[in-house]
């Protein structure tokens, strides 16, 4: 079974994420912040990441350079999930060091897709 780390502080966009993730079959583990985010990422080992970037007590910026400087985390995929998606923003995510980005509100096929492109899985 895949594993996604969610890590997002909105408690709604995580229940109706996480409620969508695993009735695709996806183990879905929460974080509420970026420093709890990297702590579980290290310990949970997951398949992917899916960071909002707009964190408490670490942002989701920081949080992805310090997963992909660390070389047990670094080759996990992370998927930039941000409502700021103004121009520059998608750059700004990709610079920190996520592989892919997608804006909220969140398009669920898109992020499906991109999921299933970054792990090489079939839908």
């Amino acid at each position: 079974m895949i594993r996604i780390l969610l890590v997002e502080d909105d408690n709604m966009l995580q229940d109706i994420l996480a409620e969508r993730l695993e009735f695709r079959s996806f183990e879905v583990l929460v974080a509420a912040d970026g420093q709890t985010g990297i702590e579980k990422a290290k310990i949970e080992k997951p398949d992917i990441i899916l960071m909002d970037m707009r964190l408490p007590v670490v942002d989701g910026w920081e949080a992805t350079r310090q997963l992909k400087s660390d070389p047990e985390t670094q080759h996990i995929p992370i998927i930039a999930l941000t409502a700021h998606a103004l121009i520059g923003d998608k750059e700004e995510s990709i610079a920190a060091g996520c592989d892919e980005y997608e804006p909220k509100p969140v398009n669920f096929p898109s992020l499906l897709e991109k999921i299933e492109q970054l792990l090489q899985v079939e839908p």
